[in-house]
């Protein structure tokens, strides 16, 4: 690039450029342009077309685009009416595809986006850089990429589109002297090349590191400036908030709990919207302590107040009992039966004997609450499993052994991703007879006691969110009877959350389950012995966007 094209900046209302004396660099305007990059062009638009200018204001060829881009290593991105590509300084493609969005290139790699949603990264003429795609793909830096995979974590790829370390964290950035921006589930923090954080420590917000300094934002909203092991070098906020408040807060969760169980019971969800006063009327209610209530839902943003009116927020109306992922159930169990369960974790603590109750048993015996706690399990099947099916990976045409199946959610979306499976449903009578595929012929209900000889064989079976329900005894138990009803290389799939043994994510519902089954979620290595206790080999992990993981085994 010139000195005349570095010399030139863009005008403070966009349309020209101008000198360093501030006066226009030529008599044209345009609708916008962009800096000068080598090899001393401009990205300008007027009248809905673009192209790119040379330093006297005449362009540097005939073509003309929906958009135009800067130069980065002798290409620049384009839009035109067939799509996005790369041209040269002529004006001319580099290759023949187009994309629905192309970045810029860097270190001889470019990412692009296909119309079908999928990224990837080319080299400079076009060719794909590696056989990969992803669900995003950004520039590369120092000699990597941040790629993001299906189930939304991050990690690096090198340029031909290796893993540069193989951690995948909630969010990423390239990297920058060497340590890049992270996310896991605690929060912020800089990785270095091997993908291990720095520091211990976890931040709301941090800074890459510039001269050996980053500006960060700790938990409790103090700003400071630390050194690449963690040492504050200077403070720029004080805390905003102490930990004795956030352990206050922690304290009356079952203010929420309860306030949003009383706002359900009460029907308040379905009869909105409404003024204070008519929702009173409606629901006969004291209508200054409904007020108060609906302070509390606002404050936890389920409500909002539009002039004088109340309306559900987008998370308030999942507190409806019409709707599809209604928790109104779930805020009633809680608050309820499953609160009390609690009361007894003391007791499961101490005690070596302890035994959890028959939770299974306790709700079929109750005829009120049959029907909304599988209405609330329901809910999360629906919210959890939608990438499943997919995540299989079936033949299409497999006798298929859904055990512990509830009310046959993630059975219809078998049956829908794979309309030539048959599926045998396997679970207690009364839950059974809530089942919403019921009426299909390519499902067979059969009403078992998970823990007795089920007879009956298939070729796959897929158990969701069965295991942690349970003991590792009977666990294994379970497991048993779907390795009897297999055969040697048939293929068995289970579903559920999977925790590491130094993280904290999942801690509250382990405790949960304890308190409820008697069950406990448990890491990858667990399940791993508890199959082969069953005689299945771990072969895949198939890590999904929800909140599950699928677990593939294979009967020996």
């Amino acid at each position: 690039m010139t000195d005349r094209c570095r010399d030139l900046r863009v005008s403070e209302d966009g349309t020209h450029h101008v000198g360093p004396d501030g006066n226009p660099a030529y008599d044209d305007r345009f609708d916008q342009v962009l800096p000068f990059h080598a090899p001393g062009l401009a990205p300008v638009r007027r009248a809905g077309v673009a192209w790119h200018l040379r330093v006297d204001a005449t362009a540097a060829y005939a073509a003309r685009f929906r958009q135009t881009f800067g130069f980065y290593e002798g290409l620049a991105a384009v839009e035109a009416d067939d799509g996005w590509h790369h041209v040269d300084a002529t004006g001319v493609a580099v290759y023949s595809a187009r994309y629905a969005w192309c970045g810029n290139v860097q270190g001889g790699r470019v990412p692009v986006r296909r119309p079908d949603g999928r990224y990837l990264h080319l080299a400079a003429d076009g060719r794909p850089a590696s056989g990969s795609t992803w669900r995003y793909a950004g520039d590369y830096r120092e000699g990597s990429a941040v790629v993001q995979r299906d189930d939304g974590l991050h990690s690096h790829v090198d340029r031909d589109g290796a893993l540069v370390h193989g951690c995948w964290f909630v969010d990423l950035d390239v990297f920058h002297k060497g340590l890049a921006r992270a996310r896991d589930d605690r929060g912020w923090t800089h990785v270095d090349r091997s993908g291990r954080p720095v520091t211990t420590t976890r931040y709301t917000m941090v800074e890459p590191f510039y001269n050996g300094q980053a500006r960060v934002e700790r938990v409790d909203g103090a700003l400071v400036v630390i050194d690449p092991m963690g040492a504050v070098l200077a403070e720029l906020r004080t805390p905003r908030r102490s930990e004795f408040a956030i352990l206050s807060r922690d304290l009356v969760g079952f203010w929420s709990t309860d306030a949003i169980a009383a706002a359900v019971s009460l029907g308040l969800f379905e009869a909105l919207p409404g003024t204070t006063h008519s929702l009173a009327a409606t629901l006969g209610l004291h209508g200054g302590r409904l007020a108060a209530l609906l302070r509390a839902l606002h404050e936890l943003d389920l409500v909002v107040r539009e002039q004088e009116a109340w309306a559900c927020t987008e998370r308030g109306a999942f507190l409806r009992r019409d709707a599809p992922l209604t928790l109104a159930d779930a805020a009633l169990e809680y608050a309820g039966p499953l609160r009390r369960l609690w009361e007894r974790l003391p007791d499961a603590l101490r005690s070596p004997a302890w035994e959890a109750p028959d939770v299974f048993g306790d709700v079929a015996a109750d005829a009120t609450r049959t029907v909304p706690h599988h209405r609330m399990l329901r809910s999360y099947a629906r919210h959890d499993y939608g990438s499943v099916p997919a995540a299989l990976g079936l033949r299409g045409n497999e006798r298929v052994l859904d055990v512990g199946v509830g009310v046959g959610v993630l059975t219809g979306m078998l049956l829908a991703a794979y309309p030539g499976l048959s599926v045998v449903a396997l679970d207690r009578p009364e839950v059974l007879a809530q089942f919403e595929c019921g009426d299909d012929p390519r499902v067979e209900l059969l009403p078992v006691d998970l823990f007795a000889t089920w007879g009956v064989q298939a070729d796959v079976a897929v158990l969701a969110r069965v295991l942690h329900d349970w003991d590792d005894a009977r666990a294994v138990c379970i497991l048993q009877n779907v390795r009897a009803a297999l055969a040697v290389g048939d293929r068995v799939f289970v579903v559920e959350l999977l925790v590491t043994d130094d993280g904290a994510f999942g801690g509250l519902c382990d405790l949960h389950l304890l308190m409820t089954t008697g069950g406990r979620e448990r890491t990858l290595d667990e399940y791993a012995t508890l199959l082969r206790a069953a005689s299945f080999d771990v072969v895949q992990v198939h890590t999904l966007a929800a909140l599950p993981s699928v677990i593939e085994g294979v009967a020996r």
